[in-house]
């Protein structure tokens, strides 16, 4: 077995993303921490590494136990990653998102100024 392996890999093997290419791309837009730092999707992990992950409004984070360049079932991914995510940012994911929708009639068109005003009044005052 190699002694470290590509983070973004790395982050497909342990079923952090989906394609490789989307763990390139979080890379890529420093959604990815080793250390503290930004990485590279090239950048080699080690065993006892600590990652963060930005997805959304939640930050997870992971240790490496052990490498892998092949993607794992979801069972097992517990014998290669730790995940140290703190319960305050998974509790994020669970908060309900807010929405407000104005009903209109079909046809009616855009609205006007003046029912703009409305609309933004009526948000504001929530």
């Amino acid at each position: 077995m190699a002694d470290s392996v590509r983070i973004d890999k790395y982050l497909w093997a342990i079923r952090v993303y989906k394609t490789r290419s989307d763990a390139t791309d979080a890379c890529k837009g420093n959604k990815v921490k080793v250390a503290g730092l930004p990485v590279k999707p090239s950048r080699e992990v080690k065993r006892g590494d600590v990652i963060e992950v930005r997805k959304g409004i939640s930050t997870f984070t992971y240790k490496v136990k052990e490498l892998l360049e092949k993607r794992v079932g979801a069972s097992l991914v517990d014998d290669f990653a730790d995940n140290l995510t703190p319960e305050e940012e998974l509790e994020k994911m669970k908060a309900p998102v807010e929405t407000f929708f104005v009903r209109r009639d079909r046809g009616s068109g855009r609205p006007t100024k003046k029912e703009r005003r409305e609309m933004d009044a009526l948000f504001d005052s929530l």
